[in-house]
């Protein structure tokens, strides 16, 4: 994929919030796995919101505009509810939320000519609020398919609300959490996972031909091996997917 020439995706049901006010980082800080400090040396910081649970609920890519924090985020009812959570953390905070639900994301390769690099992976290209120009359009699968390749899990598609862990997500491997910051919401649940190794079953890239099946079975079905349930599946694109499986079947396996 990465040897074509430039070219753009639109991605999918996207959502963008807005956090405007002197306070935007400090509210934020408290609430999310990543360290939002890192704007002051980066473009775009990929970071999660978890249940006190220290479950998955929400994840996003924040970009910075003067005073005003940028959250590009799942749309539709996706959006509207982080706002909501979002609004419902802030108190009496001198910060204003405001969400647009339904917003044209691009996703770009082989040029860095438009908006921010990808936090996530070095050949997740970049990402835009602005359509590029002059640049071939492909289709959504083209990247969906890309992204499976490299187990990055989109969203809610592939991470289950109130259920997923940042472990299982291999979501520290994306870039999405800080283990050298202050507290956060879920952030002893999610440390102590990550330093005691007590995840037994994680996310994987799969295709049809390491279950010898023809077709993927649903979304959140179970995945069996000569009869024996290995997992459940997230999201695929034809004969290739991504699905939380036994480490010790997908070590031995894939």
């Amino acid at each position: 994929m990465m040897t074509q020439q430039p070219f753009f995706t639109t991605l999918k049901e996207r959502g963008l919030i807005k956090i405007s006010g002197i306070k935007s980082k400090e509210f934020i800080q408290g609430l999310i796995t990543n360290d939002i400090n890192f704007l002051d040396n980066k473009d775009c910081i990929y970071a999660c919101l978890l249940s006190p649970q220290g479950k998955f609920m929400f994840d996003f890519f924040i970009t910075q505009d003067n005073e005003n924090l940028l959250l590009d985020c799942e749309g539709k009812e996706r959006s509207l509810n982080l706002a909501k959570t979002l609004n419902m953390y802030k108190l009496r905070l001198n910060i204003d939320i405001s969400v647009n639900e339904n917003t044209e994301i691009y996703s770009i390769f082989g040029s860095d000519k438009y908006g921010h690099k990808d936090p996530r992976h070095k050949s997740m290209g970049y990402r835009s609020f602005t359509k590029p120009q002059n640049l071939d359009k492909k289709s959504f699968d083209e990247w969906n398919k890309h992204r499976i390749s490299l187990t990055i899990p989109d969203g809610s598609r592939d991470l289950i609300v109130n259920k997923s862990t940042m472990d299982e997500g291999n979501m520290d491997n994306l870039n999405a959490v800080s283990y050298d910051k202050g507290c956060y919401i879920g952030q002893e649940i999610t440390a102590r996972m990550h330093y005691r190794g007590l995840g037994k079953k994680h996310l994987y890239t799969i295709q049809t031909s390491n279950l010898n099946i023809d077709k993927f079975p649903e979304r959140l079905e179970p995945i069996y091996n000569e009869q024996t349930t290995i997992g459940e599946m997230r999201s695929s694109n034809g004969n290739i997917g991504i699905a939380l499986l036994k480490d010790e079947w997908a070590i031995k396996s894939l």
